[in-house]
């Protein structure tokens, strides 16, 4: 067999130019899947881009630990998935991607516990929030009863002991902000369970209720009091409340008479973004122009409790006091909306005790001693909430 000379290889046709890229191509795609397959592996090896509190917006599994009784396999089998899930190489890197591409290309939320509104707001949508927005559901008369007899019976136990009582209820930013909520979405009712309730209790009981709605809609229309990235106020608007429940209270005492504005002074600083923003795993990638208040002359009241408290104020429980004051003690039944009044409402109370629930207890204020108790519910909760008669028992 004559082998082939030099000038018969060279006359041969090479092969079309659209093959050899259909095949540098193929073996790029399978180069990366490859890689693919192999990259997150790696990195769970070292530990790189595994999720975080943060990026999963819940803790993290920790590492399972086998009890030595053959009937808890089953469930140990469950928490290595979900301990190796949370660890998956690059998991955190991938959900951050994802939240990023659908927040900023699609303008929609990647989480269902925040809405994306207009012009940078964001909005809570858990805890009764979207359906007290779109106020789907009257109460019910038997309902009203209940926070009518319950605020009724507190107002009586603490008023045979001189204790004067109010109750705040703090709105939500939907309620004040409604013109930055997404297209579409509209209350369904024309009536709110806020607007039944303060209704009922102005008929129906000696109460004193402080609803927030209207200075908060008077006062937005010179200056922004909630934050964007979010669910509360900002100082602006903790301090248009601070002012109308001490105002409330003033009736004991000019010691009880809120500050003026002119005590404290505006300032604004650039942050990323906060909660809701955290809550879709996006803090760095967005901002937040903060509106503080700062007092002109220093604040008296000093945290006692806990020793080491959280620089936000989020404690279950936290006591202030002013060394060597003779002015009236307060106990304060709290939920998140009470964090940003603590600085303002403590100067006016020798010793305040903050509790984070949401029913009054007796028994802190027979061991306090108050002569001012404050009660105070943000607004969404009315969907998903009914008070404790703690003095009925």
């Amino acid at each position: 067999m004559a082998m082939p000379t030099a000038h018969t290889l060279l006359s041969r046709p090479l092969a079309p130019a659209s093959h050899r890229v259909r095949c540098v191509v193929d073996r790029l795609l399978m180069a990366l899947f490859i890689i693919i397959l192999i990259l997150p592996l790696a990195a769970s090896a070292v530990g790189l881009g595994a999720a975080t509190d943060q990026s999963e917006n819940h803790r993290t599994s920790s590492r399972p630990v086998f009890s030595g009784h053959w009937r808890d396999l089953a469930g140990l089998l469950g928490a290595w998935d979900s301990y190796f899930d949370d660890r998956f190489g690059l998991r955190a890197t991938a959900i951050h991607a994802y939240n990023v591409a659908v927040f900023r290309w699609l303008h929609v939320s990647p989480s269902s516990t925040v809405l994306v509104g207009k012009d940078g707001w964001l909005f809570y949508a858990d805890d009764g929030a979207l359906q007290d927005f779109l106020s789907a559901q009257p109460f019910a008369p038997a309902d009203l009863e209940q926070w009518r007899q319950t605020l009724q019976d507190t107002h009586d136990w603490l008023a045979a002991r001189g204790i004067t009582y109010v109750f705040v209820v703090a709105p939500d930013k939907h309620v004040i902000y409604p013109e930055y909520m997404p297209d579409g979405l509209h209350p369904l009712q024309a009536r709110s369970r806020l607007d039944q309730l303060v209704s009922y209790l102005k008929q129906h009981t000696t109460v004193a209720i402080v609803d927030l709605r209207a200075p908060l809609l008077a006062a937005k229309t010179h200056e922004r009091v909630f934050h964007r990235t979010d669910t509360h106020w900002n100082d602006l608007g903790a301090f248009v409340g601070y002012q109308s429940i001490m105002t409330a209270l003033s009736q004991r005492g000019p010691a009880l008479k809120p500050w003026p504005a002119s005590a404290f002074h505006e300032r604004v600083t650039a942050t990323p973004g906060l909660d809701l923003a955290r809550m879709l795993g996006l803090t760095g990638d967005t901002t937040e122009e903060r509106l503080d208040l700062v007092p002109n002359i220093p604040r008296r009241a000093r945290i006692i409790e806990p020793a080491n408290p959280d620089p936000d104020y989020e404690e279950g429980r936290l006591v202030t006091a002013i060394a060597g004051s003779d002015l009236p003690r307060a106990v304060i039944f709290r939920d998140s909306f009470t964090s940003a009044l603590i600085p303002f409402l403590s100067e006016h109370f020798s010793r305040a005790v903050y509790l984070w629930q949401n029913d009054f207890d007796p028994d802190v204020v027979e061991q306090e001693h108050p002569q001012i108790v404050i009660q105070e519910l943000v607004g969404r909760r009315l969907t998903t909430y009914l008070p404790y008669d703690a003095v009925a028992r």
